[in-house]
């Protein structure tokens, strides 16, 4: 029985510490860019894009889809950064171990 109360202390604790690691991933930041710099994204651990800059000299009326190919490439890297940081963070937590939904 006392092995039983240790354990669940352990995961007890084990559980606030992945907690306070998913709060602090908030505050991490990933920069991504495409297009030699001219769209840059910003995002944070928990996949929200906080910042989007787009360089005047890129706007085009007349080649938006470019734009928006630039924007997309930029974000989608900045999002797999985001993964790759969150595995890093947490991956202390499982192992290494790719635990669907868990993060």
């Amino acid at each position: 029985m006392k092995n039983m109360q240790q354990m669940m202390r352990q995961v007890k604790k084990m559980q606030e510490e992945m907690q306070k690691a998913q709060e602090g991933l908030k505050e991490k930041v990933v920069e991504s860019s495409a297009g030699g710099g001219a769209v840059m994204v910003k995002a944070n651990g928990h996949k929200e894009i906080i910042d989007i800059t787009i360089k005047p000299e890129v706007v085009d009326a007349d080649d938006v889809e470019m734009l928006q190919d630039l924007v997309l490439t930029a974000v989608n890297d900045a999002l797999r950064k985001v993964d790759e940081l969150v595995g890093k963070e947490m991956g202390r937590f499982t192992g290494g171990m790719n635990i669907p939904g868990l993060f």
